[in-house]
């Protein structure tokens, strides 16, 4: 099996993850994936597809992810991966469509509106 190349997408965050047979080394953006999402529960997002598919330690993943913030950059690794793991074996699917993991999410930042403080909000009412 050759590389399998997929595109993961959150928010403003762009992930894209090429993965091989290998034993579980994840890559992102060229540093341990450990430092580049050092809190658990952004390790567990990543980790996710392939604890739910039972792959764990079965494949390398090298990722390049860029724009949004750390969450949003891990679910979008989450949603390439779940990609992957489908492409390798379409039975994957089963266990990881439930979860979500094959959805992207649509949800954007609404727009600021002029006249207004930010999106929703607006400036303080002075009656006099």
């Amino acid at each position: 099996m050759e590389v399998i190349h997929k595109i993961g997408r959150r928010k403003t965050a762009v992930a894209r993850v090429y993965v091989t047979p290998g034993t579980g080394n994840i890559t992102v953006n060229k540093k341990a994936f450990e430092t580049y999402f050092p809190t658990p529960t952004l390790q567990y997002k990543v980790k996710q597809p392939f604890a739910l598919t039972e792959t764990v330690d079965t494949y390398d993943v090298n990722v390049n992810v860029y724009g949004g913030g750390a969450t949003g950059q891990a679910e979008a690794v989450r949603l390439a991966i779940s990609r992957v793991l489908c492409e390798i074996d379409a039975e994957n699917r089963a266990a990881l469509k439930p979860e979500g993991l094959l959805t992207r999410d649509p949800r954007m930042v609404e727009r600021k509106k002029f006249g207004q403080k930010k999106a929703r909000k607006k400036f303080q009412f002075s009656k006099r």
